[in-house]
């Protein structure tokens, strides 16, 4: 495995940390306020991008 992809892969574990920690502040329903709503869509294309490098050095 290559640097870049290791290096995609821990970035979009932190990631994904994130999201846990903002669905765990939420807990039990998650429901998102506007401006959480917006951070988890700026994560979740941060992640997408993450898996596509790790689609290009992998696959």
């Amino acid at each position: 495995m290559s640097q870049r992809a290791t290096d995609a892969l821990f970035q979009s574990l932190f990631l994904l940390t994130d999201i846990r920690v903002m669905l765990r502040e939420t807990a039990p329903l998650h429901v998102l306020n506007a401006e959480e709503k917006a951070k988890a869509e700026k994560i979740i294309s941060k992640v997408k991008r993450q898996v596509e490098i790790l689609e290009e050095e992998l696959i």
